[in-house]
């Protein structure tokens, strides 16, 4: 059981790691949550910070999700109760370090638990999980965006793209996913947390107030040429 409270805490902390307020202070010497949305994810970094900065908090947030599963699996030794699930232990071990660390992202220790949307941190998490469906999220993600300039709206999408593509390989073209009845329950159960954690950015989408990213909107662009 110490080992299993170690990685979760171990993951906390890696996700916790507050790369958007620490960045903005350091090139732009002040908070990021004190401009734009608010938050400290890459989005409003990409808004407030321009492109190389914003990219650079991405890659870190999305590093965070990786580094807890690659951490897990370097520490993993057996799990301390019995695993009723269909899963490899050492999976079961992974998926409880990477939640740690979107949990983490979201409600940061290190800067009073406002952290930001844990979407780069839950993919990078799931990169090292589930790769094929968060291709297909990440995918679906890309799509939205330059079709409709909606960050929000791409995430929220990929949230809801993940479980649906595990379920469709799964059940119609036939893919012997290993641990699926688990997988899935897994899946919707983090997507409908990232879900809820774009709930402000919903109710702005349906009042069409949210910011939109015009620049992305390659689809758009073309039209109108």
């Amino acid at each position: 059981m110490i080992s299993l409270i170690f990685v979760v805490l171990v993951g906390y902390l890696l996700g916790s790691i507050p790369f958007g307020v620490m960045i903005s202070k350091h090139f732009r010497g002040f908070d990021l949550r004190k401009k734009g949305s608010g938050n400290m994810g890459s989005t409003n970094a990409f808004r407030v910070l321009g492109w190389k900065l914003g990219l650079m908090v991405q890659i870190l947030d999305l590093s965070k999700g990786i580094a807890a599963v690659l951490v897990a699996t370097f520490l993993f030794n057996g799990l301390p109760f019995h695993n009723q699930t269909p899963f490899q232990d050492i999976t079961v071990f992974r998926f409880f370090a990477g939640i740690a660390a979107v949990i983490g992202h979201c409600y940061t220790v290190f800067a009073g638990f406002k952290g930001g949307k844990g979407i780069s941190t839950a993919a990078g998490m799931l990169i090292a999980i589930a790769p094929v469906e968060t291709a297909v999220a990440i995918g679906f993600f890309m799509l939205v965006v330059v079709a409709s300039g909606y960050i929000s709206l791409g995430s929220i999408s990929a949230a809801v793209i993940f479980p649906t593509t595990m379920f469709v390989r799964q059940n119609v073209l036939g893919v012997d996913i290993y641990g699926y009845h688990t997988l899935i329950v897994g899946a919707i159960a983090i997507s409908s947390f990232l879900i809820y954690r774009h709930r402000a950015n919903i109710h702005r989408l349906l009042t069409n107030t949210e910011n939109r990213f015009d620049k992305l909107r390659i689809f758009s662009k073309q039209t109108a040429g």
